[in-house]
């Protein structure tokens, strides 16, 4: 890559698909910088990683989605990367898209450009409760910062460095950094852009979505979103 990018991949418990993305990305850039951040996972994630002559952090039990990731976040300064692109392990996101993401962000664009599923008529179907659920969050989320959102559950992100430090700082959420995260990005005087991508649905074999987790995680967005709105924007901005 013609500048200080890193790829970043949270994974727990990712045996079965981990290959596959890792693969996919060095199909599409040959001389990627790939971090696995293998999240506390008891599988053989970490083995296959590091077979592929891939970096691997390992925390040393499950903490969560958004913790993950912001090991990576931090990693990733301290190593001096100016800029980031998450990708999750399950396989959903299309390494394909990665250079069109990489390339918004290179040309300072925004801070971050999120990869959206639902730009342009994509092709994505979710589950009608959880369809619901994205509608629901992306117009909240597009009513509180003035800006159409149309996918704030995305996990298809490219970073720059003022992002990589705000994601890495005390607010980003240990679980699900979703509608939340964007509404804070904003707050913080951060520019963010969608863009359309390619999702696959159905990969993963034991859903996020499964069980109470949904209940969950509507209550806990909803309270996150709104003790953001109580704090007092700070920019990250030097």
């Amino acid at each position: 890559m013609k500048k200080q990018a890193i790829i970043i991949i949270p994974a727990y418990n990712e045996e079965k698909n981990i290959a596959g993305v890792i693969n996919g990305i060095k199909n599409v850039i040959h001389d990627a910088n790939i971090l696995v951040v293998n999240d506390g996972g008891e599988d053989r994630t970490e083995e296959i990683a590091r077979e592929l002559g891939v970096r691997v952090i390992s925390l040393p039990y499950n903490m969560g989605y958004g913790s993950a990731l912001q090991t990576g976040f931090k990693f990733a300064l301290k190593k001096g990367y100016e800029y980031a692109v998450q990708i999750d392990a399950d396989g959903q996101h299309d390494p394909e898209d990665i250079p069109k993401l990489l390339d918004e962000v290179f040309k300072n664009k925004a801070d971050v450009i999120i990869g959206s599923r639902f730009l342009n008529k994509g092709n994505y179907k979710a589950p009608f409760t959880r369809r619901v659920g994205m509608l629901f969050f992306a117009k909240l989320t597009s009513l509180i910062i003035g800006k159409k959102i149309t996918d704030p559950t995305s996990g298809y992100q490219a970073i720059n460095k003022h992002g990589l430090k705000f994601y890495a700082g005390e607010y980003y959420p240990v679980d699900f950094p979703d509608a939340d995260v964007i509404i804070m990005l904003h707050r913080a005087g951060l520019k963010i852009k969608e863009i359309p991508v390619t999702m696959y649905q159905g990969v993963r074999g034991k859903s996020m979505h499964s069980g109470l987790k949904p209940v969950y995680y509507i209550f806990k967005m909803f309270l996150s979103i709104f003790v953001t709105l109580l704090r007092k924007a700070e920019s990250d901005r030097d």
